[in-house]
């Protein structure tokens, strides 16, 4: 009712505890379901619930050092949100978030179906990390970290883990460089990780995030939108329809 115009979500939630909607009918409560072919009356009115085919956009951006995964920030730091295009339909939605200290690739789409999916752990969604660690890490740890280690919101692991170099340019004596995958996503996981042996991040990038991969063109601050046919297809991936149909209401 809210996403046809009818009113904002809490005051459609009011008139639904005032006994003022009906459902086919009967009096309408908090979290009854509604479905194609329903009926709605509403303040002398009659709705009927239809589908409505929805365009999205996605795009990936590549998230430098020192900004922020969020929408505002009380200290005026730089947000990802900074260097968007606007769109015109709906708001861009961060598909997982990277610290203010951790680099790369970060997706964001207009389709909350999608976020919601590839960010929940059941999505089985894979996420692959360049890290930086001062000094060595023993082969026992390593294994540690692919075997799991308890944390404080439980045992995380590393699905994946290989050593070596990284691009020449940016050697350092002293560093060893890792790709590392997760499953998950939980906050600040691939850091707590490499903590729980002792070791010391020096740089995180992400690179790649399910099928998505971080471009090597692609610059620091830089975005760019990916097509329809990538979109569908990373709807598929996660198991959803290729095209979404969002519910909405016609006055009948």
């Amino acid at each position: 009712m809210s996403r046809a115009g009818l009113g904002a979500r809490r005051k459609i939630e009011e008139h639904i505890e005032a006994g003022r909607i009906k459902v086919n009918g009967k009096v309408a409560t908090l979290g009854m379901r509604a479905a194609v072919g329903d009926r709605i009356q509403f303040e002398g009115s009659n709705y009927e619930v239809v589908g409505e085919r929805k365009t999205h956009k996605t795009l990936i951006y590549h998230k430098p050092e020192g900004e922020l995964t969020t929408r505002s920030d009380p200290e005026n730091r730089r947000t990802v949100f900074d260097n968007l295009p606007p769109v015109r339909d709906g708001r861009w939605i961060a598909i997982g978030r990277l610290d203010i200290n951790t680099a790369g690739l970060l997706v964001l789409t207009t389709d909350g179906e999608l976020a919601n999916r590839m960010m929940h752990p059941a999505g089985q969604v894979d996420r692959e990390y360049l890290c930086r660690i001062r000094g060595e890490v023993s082969d026992a740890d390593l294994q540690r970290l692919l075997r799991g280690v308890e944390l404080e919101d439980g045992v995380a692991s590393f699905s994946d883990l290989v050593i070596g170099e990284h691009t020449a340019d940016e050697h350092t004596t002293g560093h060893t460089w890792y790709t590392v995958t997760i499953m998950e996503g939980r906050n600040r996981e691939v850091r707590r990780l490499w903590e729980a042996v002792g070791a010391q991040v020096a740089r995180l990038k992400r690179v790649r995030f399910g099928p998505v991969f971080l471009p090597a063109k692609l610059r620091p601050g830089q975005h760019e939108e990916l097509g329809a046919k990538d979109h569908r297809i990373l709807r598929e991936d996660v198991g959803l329809k290729p095209t979404p149909v969002e519910l909405t209401l016609k006055r009948v």
